[in-house]
């Protein structure tokens, strides 16, 4: 029996097994509402009017402290004394690195077909407003951290859920903070395995295959999808056995440099055709308002453009604090504020970069995707590229790559702090975890899976649900955690000396090992 025929019936026996479970689990989660000719999934709308209302709630703190937030992450505040494993810096890039990925590229450029160029405009506006989300998230998550014997730290919804609600609540939030931190580690854990894993080097693959000759080249056999998934998993489990300290020393050099080359490669193809541009931005504006051939309108230019943000940027889904609490701070909202930034790298600047290049591009696929509403996906940026050099391709496959492995590093890492608050946090359980994860890996670049994928993307979703209602309930003290850190700020601008912990609240809490 061949490699291919073995993983051929592996993936029919799973999408087999699990396709009811998936369907279900997707009309659930992914329940749509019929606006003006177009479907307005719920749990999109969930993930907006919650932006809006914590933008509101603070002021509009994206806007108002965004100077601070950049002058945080260069290090201008930073206390070396501070509980933590890695810099605002670091931190920063290992959570930027698990959002920034395939979807910037690929989802992107369904956006702009589906909802024209309109879509970009709402896709702005809905990362702007992510930003608000964030940062009420990752205070939270250094907050609510745990500080092990060792030195490393874990964080995130299954942490701030389970201590938030009781520091809030009293003993009548106990019961609800533990089912709903057990919930949102398995909901991690299942995304992380599939979604941030399998789902990635299945793409990235995909595109090396595609600029490699097709199924009849280099790349195309059964051999070479085996080669790519254990090289993507040596790489992927070497430095997973790091830790976070590790991921970040890799993502903090990897983001920056997958960043860079993306946005210029997008830059490349705007100043060939620099004349084009204020067309194009004239062309996203009109669309925004008075799009044609869009179904739905203005209402369907907006909803997709909301729908690949929201998508995107993960604002509100709880994944990012994960990375975020590993920040060596005894702030939590200093890295709320450095957290903000992470939507606006992703959804303001990068899809926006990839929108605005395929639009002045102005590919033949994409004209062909506008007209028939079929999806070109990451094929129609990859033609946008090809518009000025035919090997710009290659420069997009690189980009791929690095996007990929990233959000395979730092899906690792989400995954395992998930598994060690399920299991224990013992060595036995540890490595378990990691070799599992790196079969993922190799598995990512034989199989497809799409039923499994599609219910990591539903789970991943309902941890919304569960986050943004613990995120409304702990708003009052995220408020309080700004205003204290406000004021250190304050003091150290004046030149005062302060002691950063100088609350006793502040410190982070130690884990029972």
């Amino acid at each position: 029996m061949s490699l291919e025929s073995m993983t051929e019936s592996v993936d029919s026996a799973v999408s087999g097994f699990f396709e009811p479970v998936a369907k279900w689990l997707g009309e659930v989660v992914f329940y749509s509402v019929r606006i003006n000719g177009t479907d307005l999934p719920l749990i999109v709308a969930w993930l907006v009017v919650a932006g809006l209302v914590f933008s509101t709630w603070f002021g509009f703190i994206q806007i108002r402290k965004f100077r601070l937030a950049v002058d945080v992450v260069r290090g201008k505040y930073d206390d070396k004394n501070s509980a933590g494993e890695v810099n605002h810096f670091q931190a920063l890039t290992a959570a930027v690195s698990g959002t920034v990925g395939l979807g910037n590229i690929a989802g992107v450029a369904v956006a702009v077909s589906i909802g024209g160029a309109g879509a970009t405009f709402w896709m702005i506006l809905c990362g702007l407003l992510g930003m608000a989300t964030k940062f009420v998230e990752v205070t939270l998550g250094v907050k609510y951290r745990e500080v092990h014997a060792d030195g490393t730290v874990s964080g995130g919804p299954m942490h701030y859920l389970r201590k938030g609600l009781v520091d809030r609540f009293g003993p009548g939030g106990k019961t609800l903070g533990k089912i709903l931190a057990v919930l949102a580690s398995v909901m991690v854990l299942f995304f992380g395995l599939f979604g941030g894993n399998l789902f990635q080097v299945n793409q990235s693959y995909a595109q090396l295959v595609s600029v490699t000759g097709g199924e009849d080249g280099l790349m195309g056999s059964s051999t070479g999808a085996l080669f790519f998934g254990l090289a993507i998993a040596a790489l992927v489990g070497i430095v997973l056995l790091g830790g976070i300290r590790s991921i970040a020393s890799v993502t903090s050099r990897l983001v920056p440099a997958m960043a860079g080359i993306y946005i210029v490669a997008c830059l490349v193809v705007i100043l060939v055709n620099v004349t084009a541009v204020p067309a194009a931005i004239g062309t996203i504006i009109e669309g925004a308002f008075n799009p044609e051939g869009v179904a739905g309108g203005v209402i369907g230019a907006l909803i997709i453009g909301f729908k690949r943000a929201a998508f995107s940027n993960e604002a509100g889904l709880g994944s990012a604090p994960i990375a975020h609490s590993a920040v060596k701070t005894k702030h939590p909202a200093s890295e709320g504020l450095v957290a903000l930034l992470e939507p606006f790298i992703d959804t303001v600047v990068i899809c926006t970069m990839t929108a605005l290049t395929i639009v002045i591009a102005n590919p033949a696929s994409w004209t062909e995707a506008r007209n028939d509403q079929s999806i070109g996906g990451v094929t129609i940026t990859s033609d946008a590229f090809g518009t000025v050099m035919p090997w710009f391709p290659y420069i997009l496959t690189i980009a791929v790559m690095l996007f990929a492995i990233s959000t395979v590093l730092t899906w690792g890492y989400y995954g395992l702090k998930s598994w060690t608050y399920l299991f224990g946090r013992s060595k036995a359980s540890e490595v378990t975890y990691k070799a599992m994860y790196t079969v993922v890996a190799v598995a990512g670049s034989l199989l497809t899976l799409n039923t499994l994928i599609d219910m990591a993307d539903a789970v991943l979703f309902m941890l919304a649900v569960i986050n943004i209602v613990g995120l409304y309930l702990l708003a009052p003290i995220v408020k309080r955690e700004l205003d204290k850190f406000l004021a250190y700020v304050k003091s150290r601008d004046a030149g005062e000396h302060v002691d950063g912990d100088e609350d006793e609240d502040e410190e982070p809490a130690k884990a029972t090992v």
